[in-house]
């Protein structure tokens, strides 16, 4: 056979095998990601779940439906009554008196995930938010926020969010907030308190937008 079409045939089988791994790498990653990573795409391009979608329980066992709060910034935050974050209620209570006649709201969510240090039932942790912080902001039960129990609500914050904002929450009082139409725009992590200017700064703009 001649030198040139050997050279030829070559270059047919390699460029026949670099397809055939390329598309086999690709198949093998979407069965691995599964839908997050489709929730992850569709984040970055600006499509993200709406909290607002969400039904969930208030910490009195009653159905609250988070599309009642459409048209309101939220900042949503897992909370703990045992934790060296808990006094933070204190702040989440003064960004509720401030800026709730304006229209935010602030939500609890007590969970046990963290170092076990929201071991009591919804009516215990009711009773120490009011006796202790004066709480008066909207309290959720008791929820799982990560695990194989995960709340929908908290796979849609840390599943369905945009980059630089989705991802595993680590410890108690981790913050989310969001805009007007439900879209979360920012999460603030445990070490920063309810009423820095970094939250604070972000509230007064959501509350500014078409206000």
């Amino acid at each position: 056979m001649r030198p040139i079409m050997i050279t030829v045939l070559l270059c047919v089988a390699l460029s026949v095998l670099t397809v055939g791994c390329s598309d086999a790498g690709h198949s093998e990653n979407a069965n691995v990601t599964g839908e997050s990573m489709t929730a992850a795409a569709a984040a970055d391009a600006g499509h993200t779940a709406g909290v607002v979608d969400h039904t969930v329980t208030s910490i009195q066992g009653d159905t609250v439906d988070l599309a009642g709060y459409r048209g309101r910034p939220m900042l949503i935050v897992n909370t703990a009554s045992e934790c060296g974050f808990t006094k933070q209620y204190d702040g989440l209570q003064e960004l509720n008196e401030t800026y709730g006649d304006r229209g935010l709201v602030v939500i609890g969510f007590p969970s046990n995930d963290f170092g076990n240090q929201e071991p009591g039932s919804d009516r215990e942790i009711a009773e120490f938010c009011r006796l202790n912080f004066g709480v008066t902001f909207p309290m959720m039960a008791k929820v799982h926020t990560k695990g194989p129990d995960q709340a929908p609500i908290y796979r849609t914050l840390t599943d369905e969010t945009a980059e630089g904002i989705r991802g595993e929450i680590r410890w108690n009082f981790t913050k989310f907030l969001v805009d007007r139409d439900g879209r979360v725009v920012a999460r603030f992590e445990p070490s920063v308190e309810p009423t820095d200017h970094e939250i604070t700064s972000r509230i007064e703009e959501l509350l500014a937008a078409n206000g």
